[in-house]
C-alpha cells in the first residue's frame, strides 16, 4: 500500500504557495507546525508560505533557554511577547521588515532531502541563487551561506533559518531582514550562547543588516525558485487555533527553559 507520502504526491503534485499572515505571532507560528501536521496526515503536499508581523516579537529557538537569550525586562516593559518555536536554532527578533517564508518539502530517502546536512544544503543554495538574482549586494561585498544555515552579505547576516523532520515531510523555515528596526535586536536579547565563527563575538547591530530590497520581489524569486502556485485549498486553521490554545499560547511551552 502506499505510504502518506506517495498518496500526497499523486493527489497534490504542485507545490502550494500560500501568502497568509495571522493577526498574531502565536497564530503565524502554529500556522507553520499545522501545515507540515497536515502534510504529513496525507491532507495535502509541499507548500511554500510566506507571512510578516505587524508587530515585534521574540520567538526562541524549541531548546533556548529565555533567561539566557532573552532581555525579558526590556520585552515586558516594552509589551512584546516571547514564544517558541518548534525548531531549533537560535532566539530572533521579529516584526515589520522581517519577511517569513516556510517551506513543507517531502522527504526523499535518496534525494536531497534525506538528511538534515543535505536539506540545508539543498535549501539554502536553491535561496542564494534566487536572492543573487536579485543583485542586492555591493560590489565588494559577497552573497554567500555562512554557519550552518545563514545568508549573508559579506559578513552580515540577513537571513536566518531553522529545520524540523518527521516521518514523511520536513519544515524549513526562516527570515528575510529586508527593512527591519535593527536597533529592536540589541534591546530585547542577550548575546547569544552559540555563535557562528563568522560572528565573531560581533554585537547584534554590528552582525545583521538589511537586503533593501522590496518583500514583493524576494516572494517573486523565492516562489519562482521553488516552483509554488497559488490553488484554493484552504489551510488548516482550525489545527492552527488548537496549537494555539494547547501550545503556543502556554507558559508550559513558551516557559519550558
Amino acid at each position: 500500500m502506499p505510504d502518506a507520502t506517495d498518496w500526497s504526491l499523486e493527489l497534490f503534485p504542485l507545490m502550494t504557495l500560500l501568502d497568509l499572515t495571522l493577526p498574531s505571532p502565536a497564530e503565524n507560528l502554529a500556522l507553520d507546525e499545522a501545515l507540515l501536521d497536515a502534510a504529513e496526515a496525507g491532507e495535502r503536499g509541499e507548500v511554500l508560505r510566506f507571512w510578516e508581523s505587524p508587530t515585534p516579537f521574540v520567538v526562541v529557538g524549541y531548546a533556548n533557554k529565555i533567561a539566557a537569550e532573552v532581555n525579558v525586562a526590556a520585552c515586558e516593559a516594552k509589551g512584546i511577547p516571547i514564544l517558541r518555536r518548534c525548531t531549533g536554532g537560535g532566539t530572533v527578533v521579529q516584526g515589520p521588515g522581517c519577511l517569513n517564508y516556510a517551506l513543507i518539502l517531502r522527504i526523499n530517502e535518496t534525494g536531497p532531502t534525506r538528511s538534515i546536512s543535505s536539506a540545508n544544503q539543498f535549501i539554502m543554495e536553491r535561496n542564494l541563487a534566487a536572492i543573487a538574482s536579485l543583485n542586492p549586494q555591493p560590489p565588494t561585498l559577497d552573497l554567500s551561506i555562512r554557519g550552518h544555515t545563514d545568508l549573508a552579505l559579506g559578513d552580515l547576516k540577513f537571513s536566518g533559518n531553522a529545520q524540523r523532520r518527521r516521518k514523511q515531510f520536513l519544515l524549513f523555515h526562516g527570515t528575510f531582514l529586508h527593512s527591519f528596526d535593527l536597533s529592536l535586536i540589541n534591546q530585547l536579547l542577550h548575546m547569544p550562547s552559540a555563535q557562528p565563527d563568522y560572528r565573531d563575538n560581533r554585537a547584534h547591530d554590528a552582525f545583521v543588516t538589511n537586503l533593501k530590497l522590496s518583500p514583493v520581489s524576494i516572494r517573486g524569486v523565492i516562489a519562482k525558485t521553488w516552483d509554488a502556485v497559488a490553488n484554493s485549498l484552504a489551510p488548516p486553521l482550525q489545527s492552527t487555533a488548537l496549537l494555539v490554545r494547547e501550545k503556543y499560547s502556554q507558559a508550559e511551552w513558551n516557559r519550558k527553559f
